[in-house]
């Protein structure tokens, strides 16, 4: 089958490194326990400052995967 159907899910990440640091973050944890993710889409940055300074970097993305094809007998 060469369509795909995509199931969305919305993701934060954080990290005290960077934006980019952010979202391998919450990407990598999706991956974890999430199969066929295929893209990204960054809804928001934002941060925390602690005495004056960036201390903390956080995202929200919006995440793609695919859904498994359903089994032969399962298509009508």
């Amino acid at each position: 089958m060469s369509e795909h159907v995509y199931k969305v899910v919305e993701l934060g990440g954080s990290s005290e490194q960077s934006i980019e640091h952010a979202i391998e973050v919450a990407i990598a944890r999706a991956s974890a326990t999430t199969r066929n993710l295929r893209w990204f889409e960054v809804l928001q940055t934002r941060g925390q400052i602690a005495d004056g300074k960036v201390k903390r970097y956080q995202v929200l993305i919006k995440a793609g995967f695919t859904l498994d094809d359903p089994a032969p007998t399962q298509v009508k």
